[in-house]
């Protein structure tokens, strides 16, 4: 393995959400805690909390977050490799995001507990975050 990292759970279940790609950002999207919104000229994808989706909307819900902990250099090779080859080995799927200082990994939360044992069996270290964002 190339990178041992350090990796915090965080503690709110996530949706997956996908909208047409004109669409607003709605209202519901709050801006606390880990959300993502990327737009193409294919589609707009949001990633929140679960609880903040209504009844109705198109989404994959029940996923967690791994964070990668600390800033990653961007002259830094093989990061998501060495997290995503040993869950991919388990048959583990992964929907990972990556942001200007980090990374991110999401997992079916019914995979979390198998991806946790993988991940530290394959060097790293995780931890968990307690408090849910509100």
């Amino acid at each position: 393995m190339m990178h041992a990292l350090t990796l915090s759970v965080l503690p709110d279940t996530f949706a997956i959400c996908r909208f047409d790609a004109d669409a607003s950002i709605p209202s519901w999207v709050t801006t606390r805690g880990f959300v993502s919104i990327t737009r193409t000229r294919d589609e707009l994808s949001i990633v929140c909390a679960q609880r903040d989706v209504p009844a109705g909307i198109q989404c994959e819900r029940d996923w967690r977050a791994l964070k990668v902990d600390g800033t990653l250099d961007f002259a830094l090779t093989g990061i998501l490799a060495s997290l995503a080859a040993p869950l991919a080995d388990a048959g583990i799927s992964i929907f990972a995001i990556s942001t200007f200082d980090t990374d991110y990994l999401l997992v079916k939360e019914m995979d979390l507990p198998c991806a946790v044992q993988v991940l530290s069996a394959a060097g790293h270290k995780i931890k968990l975050e307690t408090e849910k964002h509100r």
